[in-house]
């Protein structure tokens, strides 16, 4: 039997405002360009209604935001900074430097090297995301990078003081209090009083997104996300109740937040609903989360496990929870996700805030072809070349002298005769010397 939809969501597609959002990010850019600090205030005041004298918090309002956290804040925050940081630098010990003899004489190698400056945007309109102050600025901490600078919107008036304190404990040289396509824009082009980075990475809104792909190439970034996306995969060792939590707790993102079940279970497909309807009649995000399940939520129905494997790789979720009985099967066999959380007594929602993976992940099914942000992601492998004998010299000229005539490359041709007529004759007296 097909695969079957049970439910399907009823917006088939995202509002189609790219070109409205396109272009007032071109125009914002433009006048960041040629405008700098004083275009950052224009923006600031319009969107945020925020205009400190100074964008860059000092020393002392850093201090200030620190002391306002309870001390049992700051302990979970460097608990889940820990945690991050942990993870971070075991994926950073798998990546090694090499260098092999290739050929007799002829040397090829790479080197692991850290990104000068990255600028991290952690968003802070609907909700202060504290946790992406970690994802960003720990991880490029632990790669290496020499300047980490942060940026992230007032909120609700000021500053977010577990936000700074956040990013204090992270580690970021200096922060901003900047949101939007302004931030992207002043950490990306730089400004009078904001040096450019190399890199900016995190999560944002749809033009946040839209700056970040504006300026890449001038800047690297490290994904475009788009809204949270969320899949369970169950069975029938999943109950409705545990079901429909990580489904809505992922839909509260935003209202157009994909949340789909996808199960082998006919009475857990028949009673997600009711329970689903149960839990948002106390959920206090109840007008995002249900908005968002209507409009996109989805329960898929299928009769093996692995016609489940082959959906939720169609899919290519940015989150998949797997609450089977035997997650590891899933774990084996499918290669399209952003991130696994794999059996019952785990779940999106730790690997959002604590447990140690990054949380900015890939979404609208770039899960296809790439992961989501990691230490490697602040890092270049870049490789080099050495020969150290003449012979070898040679042997490699002569291959790509001919290539090069067959591609018509003469330039490069005599950089290869060049090295075979020097290098040649130098090892054809040297032969003729030992054997005199």
């Amino acid at each position: 039997m097909p695969v079957r939809y049970l439910k399907q969501r009823s917006v088939q597609g995202a509002v189609d405002r790219s070109r409205e959002v396109s272009e007032t990010v071109s125009g914002i850019l433009d006048h960041i360009r040629s405008e700098g600090d004083d275009a950052l205030r224009v923006y600031s005041e319009r969107f945020d209604r925020w205009s400190p004298e100074s964008f860059r918090l000092s020393e002392d309002e850093i201090a200030a935001c620190v002391k306002r956290m309870p001390a049992s804040v700051l302990n979970d925050i460097r608990f889940a900074q820990e945690q991050i940081r942990n993870f971070a630098e075991r994926q950073l010990a798998s990546l090694n430097d090499i260098e092999v003899e290739s050929r007799p004489g002829v040397f090829l190698g790479h080197r692991n090297l850290p990104m000068n400056s990255v600028g991290c945007y952690i968003p802070g309109g609907k909700y202060p995301l504290v946790a992406s102050a970690h994802m960003g600025v720990v991880t490029a901490r632990v790669a290496g990078v020499k300047r980490v600078i942060a940026s992230a919107p007032a909120f609700q008036g000021e500053v977010h003081p577990a936000i700074v304190a956040a990013l204090y404990l992270a580690g970021a040289d200096e922060i901003y209090s900047l949101g939007g396509v302004q931030a992207i824009g002043a950490m990306a082009l730089g400004t009078q009083s904001i040096a450019p980075v190399d890199m900016i990475v995190g999560p944002g809104n749809a033009f946040v997104m839209e700056a970040k792909r504006q300026v890449f190439g001038q800047v690297g970034i490290d994904l475009l996300a788009g809204p949270t996306e969320t899949l369970i995969i169950a069975d029938d060792s999943c109950d409705a109740e545990m079901a429909a939590a990580d489904l809505l707790g992922q839909a509260e993102h935003g209202p157009d937040s994909p949340a789909i079940l996808l199960t082998n279970s006919p009475a857990l497909a028949g009673g997600i609903q009711a329970e689903i309807d149960r839990q948002l009649a106390r959920l206090e995000t109840r007008d995002i989360a249900g908005r968002a399940w209507a409009d996109y939520g989805e329960i898929i129905l299928c009769d093996t496990l692995d016609e489940m494997v082959a959906e939720a790789d169609r899919i290519a979720s940015e989150h998949v929870q797997v609450l089977t009985a035997e997650p590891q099967y899933f774990l084996d066999r499918m290669t399209n996700y952003g991130a696994l959380f794999l059996g019952h007594r785990t779940n999106v929602s730790y690997g959002d805030k604590v447990i140690g993976t990054n949380h900015t992940l890939p979404t609208r099914r770039a899960a296809r072809y790439t992961g989501g942000l990691w230490v490697g992601k602040f890092i270049k492998t870049c490789t080099y070349q050495r020969i150290e004998t003449d012979a070898a010299s040679v042997e490699i000229g002569e291959y790509c002298s001919r290539l090069c005539a067959l591609e018509g490359f003469a330039g490069h041709k005599e950089q290869a005769d060049l090295r075979i007529r020097r290098y040649g004759k130098v090892a054809t007296e040297n032969a003729a010397s030992v054997e005199g």
